[in-house]
């Protein structure tokens, strides 16, 4: 198989080399790119498992880079915020991020975030890689969900969700009667970031869904967290 492709987006071009260090002495192939447009390009063209953002780019920033990459891949994307900046998290997250860390970043801290991120998607990325072969769909209600396309419908329409949206729901379907923390969730999903991200997760999925029905098919559980609505 094939190493894992990890394309590094800053425009600090010596801080890419090192991470870009780093992630070859994981055994990752990597590819850089220090500007908007041309990560965009990148990732359409070489179909990156992992991509590192950073915010702020030439061309345009990561939060657009995000927008336009989740048009036609389901890379796992980990953006890369500044110090203090809950708004730039949040902002990548409703961008279509699936986690983020504040900068500066540890070398080996972001490797392990990577690795993380790389045990989401095993087998590589493509617009729906097969990450668990040979196990049944998941038919819930209104739901159905196919683990090995990773496909999600909900009352017959298909949801365009990230790798962390798709979790997400993979994850409350397997239980569908639980009630979730936001921890729980975090653990669940392999993802260090702030719970307050949980609920930016779960508003996506919110927005999406609206398109099709003005009921709470993802209800708020007080005190606790999320759970899908009986």
């Amino acid at each position: 198989m094939e190493a894992p492709l990890v394309l590094i987006v800053d425009d600090e071009a010596a801080l890419a080399r090192v991470v870009a260090s780093y992630c070859e002495r994981e055994g990752w192939r990597v590819a850089l790119a220090h500007d908007g447009p041309t990560a965009v390009a990148s990732a359409r063209r070489l179909n990156p498992q992992v991509i590192i953002l950073d915010v702020m780019l030439p061309g345009f920033d990561g939060y657009e880079v995000c927008r336009q990459v989740r048009s036609f891949s389901s890379a796992q994307i980990l953006m890369l915020t500044a110090r203090g900046e809950e708004p730039e998290a949040v902002a990548g997250l409703m961008a279509g991020a699936d986690d983020y860390m504040v900068k500066p970043v540890r070398p080996f801290e972001l490797m392990a975030r990577v690795k993380a991120r790389l045990r989401r998607d095993p087998v590589g990325p493509g617009t729906v890689p097969a990450t668990e072969p040979g196990r049944p769909e998941l038919i819930w209600r209104d739901w159905r969900l196919d683990p090995e396309s990773r496909r999600v419908w909900w009352s017959g329409h298909e949801l365009e969700l990230t790798p962390t949206e798709f979790d997400l729901i993979a994850i409350m379907l397997r239980k569908p009667h639980s009630a979730w923390g936001r921890r729980q969730l975090l653990d669940r999903l392999g993802l260090v970031a702030v719970e307050h991200s949980i609920d930016v997760h779960v508003g996506n999925i919110r927005a999406k869904l609206a398109a099709w029905t003005d009921r709470p098919v993802i209800r708020t559980v007080r005190g606790v967290g999320y759970g899908l609505a009986e």
